[in-house]
């Protein structure tokens, strides 16, 4: 059955309504659309804990810089449709960019604590964009529970923080990084990969992977970030935006693991930017 394709605030807030009345529990997996397996593990989650789900496809311009890729970001709408379609989703909210931010709009959220550094050092416009969009997309639909990726672990973390700090009453729900078999997170951008450097892009698991083993070793974050740093370059990388150990609740960088901690990454293959992060557990 084909999912309900809504394009208006009233209209989603209809559907859910109505999925309301039934006794429904709704859920939400905001995406930007040019799905791969890594929003369809989502979708999958979404499904399987709650009665109704609602994807959003829309591509949020406030978190793109001028110079970013906002125009030229992978769409693939009947594409899109046809996998949500075969998951058995009920509805697709797929909002204009004057349906989101209509003429005279004036309000921009923003996160401190875990937006610091990382993506912002690079991107200082992409949180408030995230953030800002989120809370609408949360607040237009009220679920239950919206489902988010591991992979953008700093995303996640500023999506947790509003939430509760603006008493949102919606769950947050992360989901694991999905992988291809050789280790590259999966993600709309490595469409840019040339063949080269999608044989490359494996690195910055292998990389990131070696140093979470080390630093659960008692290894020093300093010591682990120069290494690694080195690695990079020598697989073929070019400008590393970040290489960070952080704590995994706060962000904070530690000089240390004592506790659940972190392995984030930017990093430049040609023209295309990769992001990815592993998990430290120094209990094991």
């Amino acid at each position: 059955m084909k999912p309900q394709v809504l394009d208006s605030v009233a209209a989603l807030r209809e559907a859910v309504a109505g999925w309301r009345a039934e006794g429904s529990s709704v859920a939400l997996v905001p995406t930007m659309g040019a799905l791969h397996a890594g929003h369809m593990a989502l979708v999958h989650a979404a499904r399987a804990e709650a009665g109704r789900t609602v994807v959003s496809l829309f591509v949020n311009p406030t978190q793109f810089a001028p110079s970013e890729d906002f125009s030229s970001y992978p769409r693939s709408a009947a594409d899109d449709l046809a996998q949500l379609a075969e998951a058995g989703v009920e509805a697709v909210f797929m909002p204009r960019v004057d349906t989101v931010y209509p003429p005279g709009f004036a309000t921009t959220v923003r996160v401190g604590g875990v937006t610091a550094g990382l993506e912002s050092a690079a991107r200082p416009h992409f949180f408030a964009g995230v953030a800002t969009v989120v809370t609408k997309l949360l607040l237009q639909c009220l679920p239950d529970a919206a489902y988010f990726g591991e992979k953008d672990y700093q995303q996640l973390a500023t999506v947790r923080r509003l939430v509760a700090d603006l008493d949102i009453p919606c769950r947050i729900e992360a989901v694991p990084t999905v992988r291809a078999a050789d280790g590259l997170a999966l993600s709309s951008r490595n469409a840019y990969l040339s063949t080269d450097e999608r044989r490359v892009a494996p690195a910055l698991f292998r990389v990131l992977s070696e140093m979470a083993a080390a630093l659960a070793r008692g290894g020093a974050a300093t010591d682990e970030v120069v290494r690694g740093v080195a690695a990079l370059e020598a697989a073929g990388f070019g400008h590393i935006d970040y290489l960070a150990v952080c704590d995994a609740g706060t962000l904070t960088p530690v000089t240390r693991v004592e506790g659940p901690a972190r392995v984030l990454a930017a990093a430049w293959l040609g023209t295309t930017r990769l992001i990815d992060n592993v998990p430290v557990d120094p209990a094991g």
